[in-house]
This record gives C-alpha cells, sequence and structure tokens, in this order.
C-alpha cells in the first residue's frame, strides 16, 4: 500500500516538473506579460492586482477545502466534533458572504478606473505629433495604408519608437481583430465601421502582431510584424518605399482583397481615399447605413445625401 501510495507521488511530482519545464520553454511567447508600451504596461498592472484579488478568495478556500477533507476523513480515532443539528453561525456567515462581497467592490471600482483611462480611441498624452496608420484585415492578410505619407504595406507595419501610432481599422471581410500584445489589447476590425486604437512603443524592436478571431482556414497565418525604429530610420524607409515599390492601383485592391494568403508587400501610393471607400462600401442601396463614424473626415451618406449624424464605436480590448 505504502509503495503505491510512493509511486502515486512520485508520478504527481513527475508531472509538475515536466509541465514546469515545458512552460519554462514558453516564457518568451508570453507577450502580455512583457509590455513595451504604457499602455501594454497599464494592462499588465490591471491583470496582475484582478489575479491578486482573486487569490484572496481562491488561496483561503483550496487551502480550507484539504483541511476539512483531512480533518473530517473516516477513521476511528477521529477527535473531530460531530454536529448534525448545526445549521447557522453569524460570524462564519459574516466572512464567506463579507470578504467576496467587499473584494467585488474593489475590483469593480479598480477596472471601471481602468477602462476609463485604458478607453482606445483616447489619445495618448505625448509631445511628439502620432502617426496615423489604416488597418484593413482581409482573408487573410493585414493592409495598412499611411495616410500622411502616401504608402502601404501588406503583413507588417513600421514607425518611429517613442511616437505615438494612430490606427484607424476597418474589414474587408469577415470580423477580426488586430492586436499587438507587447504594445496593447486587442480591438476589433468589423465591415462598415472604422474604430481608434491608440499605441505608442517605447523602444525600437519588433513586436509580434496577430489576429486575434477566427476567421477561416487560414486563420492562424495571419501574423504580422510591427517595427519600431529611430525616427530617422522610419523617414529612410518611407523615402525607399516610394523610390522602389510598385504603386497600387483599385484593380490591385480588388485582387489582393480576395481570400489567399501571401508574404510581405510594398506600395508606392494608394488610390486616394481608399480606405474611405473600404469603409463606406457597405452602405445600402436604399439609404441604410452601419457605419459608425470615428472621425470627422470619414463622410458617410445617409439617406440619398448628406453626413451621417456621428455615432459611438464599440471597442474591445
Amino acid at each position: 500500500m505504502n509503495l503505491t501510495r510512493g509511486m502515486r507521488r512520485l508520478a504527481a511530482l513527475s508531472s509538475l516538473i515536466g509541465m514546469t519545464v515545458l512552460l519554462s520553454g514558453c516564457m518568451d511567447k508570453f507577450y502580455v506579460l512583457d509590455p513595451k508600451g504604457p499602455v501594454g504596461r497599464h494592462q499588465l498592472d490591471l491583470i496582475i492586482i484582478s489575479t491578486l484579488l482573486c487569490l484572496v478568495v481562491i488561496v483561503p478556500v483550496l487551502i480550507l477545502t484539504f483541511v476539512f477533507a483531512w480533518k473530517y476523513r473516516n477513521r476511528k480515532d477521529s477527535k473531530a466534533a460531530y454536529q448534525p443539528e448545526w445549521e447557522h453561525s453569524t460570524k462564519l456567515e459574516m466572512t464567506w458572504w463579507g470578504i467576496p462581497i467587499l473584494i467585488i467592490i474593489i475590483l469593480a471600482v479598480i477596472t471601471a478606473s481602468y477602462t476609463y483611462k485604458l478607453e482606445p480611441s483616447k489619445p495618448l498624452e505625448h509631445p511628439a505629433k502620432p502617426i496615423t496608420i489604416q488597418v484593413t484585415s482581409l482573408d487573410w492578410k493585414w493592409f495598412f495604408i499611411y495616410p500622411e505619407q502616401g504608402i502601404a504595406t501588406v503583413n507588417y507595419i513600421q514607425f518611429p519608437a517613442d511616437v505615438p501610432v494612430k490606427f484607424e481599422l476597418t474589414s474587408d471581410a469577415p470580423m477580426n481583430s488586430f492586436w499587438i500584445p507587447q504594445l496593447g489589447g486587442q480591438i476589433y476590425t468589423m465591415s462598415g465601421m472604422a474604430m481608434n486604437l491608440n499605441l505608442i512603443a517605447d523602444k525600437p524592436g519588433t513586436y509580434f502582431g496577430t489576429a486575434a478571431n477566427f476567421s477561416g482556414k487560414d486563420f492562424g497565418k495571419m501574423t504580422f510584424d510591427a517595427i519600431a525604429t529611430t525616427q530617422a530610420e522610419f523617414d529612410k524607409w518611407v523615402q525607399t518605399v516610394k523610390q522602389s515599390a510598385p504603386p497600387l492601383t483599385q484593380d490591385g485592391y480588388d485582387k489582393l482583397a480576395e481570400p489567399g494568403t501571401m508574404g510581405t508587400q510594398d506600395y508606392s501610393s494608394v488610390p486616394e481615399g481608399l480606405f474611405e471607400k473600404i469603409v463606406t462600401k457597405y452602405t445600402g442601396p436604399n439609404g441604410h447605413q452601419h457605419v459608425h463614424k470615428v472621425e470627422e473626415n470619414l463622410p458617410v451618406n445617409q439617406d440619398g445625401g448628406g453626413e451621417a449624424p456621428e455615432s459611438s464605436a464599440h471597442h474591445h480590448h
């Protein structure tokens, strides 16, 4: 009997050691726990605070579960009090209801505060002027337009470090979710809508980007590099793209938007107003529209003319 029990303990210990080794090998993939920007750091703070508050309840419950199971186990020499008529204790009721309620209140206040602080469309406070990148999720690739520079890329982006990046996001395919884990939380891309997300990278580096919403058979290939460089390197890269990359025509974009995978690609120019056309192309023929306008320079026709009233967009981290 003792030998069997010892073998079980050895097997459990071996499994624990094996899981630890495997997880330690994947630590470099836990991007959320290694933020490289203020938005990512605030989100990590919220994760840590929420986890610690939950552990205040979970740890005592797990410990007491084993204590009670051991103390009240079936044995002849048990000294645990047997009270079949016991049914109520005011002190215990106040403890196991009061502590969780208090934790929920604290957690709610902290979460509400961070939710307001991390509103994705809220511009970041920074002396540098933000750079705008327009993001379109396709099947199964990412298309990026730089409206101020007049260039575009596929499946990778480049921007200056320590400069706010204002992402304007939409979809010309099934709904997806744009995510650079080390810089900040994910946000949905949806057809007929233009969402906003503001991020910043502390220092130069190449950060992992991905689609975080299932969208078909090649969903797993929708990854991209987010490359933060110095301002001088970024300006040089823009000039290189302008001088060496081919222009993108409307026909070229239509072909690009067809379902399929591809590598990275640069374009020296894009059709004027392409992003706005992508957002508004799903406006119905009878004037029905479902565009959530988040920018004043994004016109939307409604009922045959004029601009649609501005409506709030729902964001997701």
